[in-house]
């Protein structure tokens, strides 16, 4: 388990932690009171030196995960630590300097990320629960009164099914989406390969402008609903 690789993976862009860095050493020239430096000054400090400690890390990937090891870093306050190393900064600045620093500042901390709502995974709320509607009448349609139900879902389905209802079970999960984990399960496999030529049929009849294949009806007796019996 490299922790080095780890802490790169969890800086993203960079200029986060660069600014979490600059804040540390801004505070740690500058700050007298004994709990300010205590919560956030020695409480970042330890916990840097704990996660890049081999010993712990070698003794954690025994115990558990190695991919859960990065999870020590959201114990870092970085957000309080940048937010208030700015305040104590643009604080001491005077006049017209202050509204500058903090414009400064606003537009340093817009820059470092990224658009989270650019992300794939976040779109428009469709219902109250925050989950495509797709979810929510599939799960009312299959679930039964009393039981649970066991159900197979395509994968960009998994993560918000068990948010809505909890007697759908899966016989997969949300790990089996996650590249790294190299979790494979043969039904999904399978299902994804039923879906992708479906697509692939799909696409084909419209690039070739092919007439669909009609849809067979049921002949009926009269009444729409009622199928004719076969003589006996």
């Amino acid at each position: 388990m490299d922790a080095l690789k780890l802490f790169q993976e969890y800086m993203g862009t960079g200029l986060i932690v660069l600014w979490f860095l600059v804040s540390l050493l801004y505070l740690w020239l500058t700050e007298k009171r004994k709990y300010i430096r205590v919560m956030f000054l020695y409480v970042p400090l330890v916990l840097l030196l704990v996660f890049f400690n081999p010993l712990v890390a070698k003794i954690v990937s025994q115990m558990a995960d190695g991919e859960i090891y990065y999870r020590i870093l959201w114990l870092l306050p970085v957000t309080p630590v940048i937010a208030f190393g700015t305040v104590q900064l643009c604080g001491k600045l005077a006049g017209r300097k202050r509204y500058v620093g903090i414009t400064l500042a606003i537009v340093l901390f817009t820059i470092s990320g990224s658009l989270i709502y650019r992300n794939p995974n976040f779109q428009k709320a469709e219902n109250a629960y925050h989950v495509p509607q797709s979810v929510v009448d599939i799960c009312d349609t299959i679930e039964v009164p009393g039981r649970e139900v066991m159900a197979a879902f395509p994968g960009e389905l998994l993560q918000y099914v068990r948010q809505y209802s909890n007697v759908i079970c899966m016989p997969y999960g949300r790990d089996i989406m996650v590249s790294k984990w190299t979790v494979q399960n043969d039904l999904l496999i399978f299902l994804g390969r039923r879906f992708i030529m479906h697509r692939r049929l799909q696409e084909l009849f419209l690039n070739t402008h092919l007439p669909l294949p009609p849809k067979r009806k049921l002949k009926t007796s009269g009444l729409p609903v009622q199928l004719k019996k076969k003589k006996q």
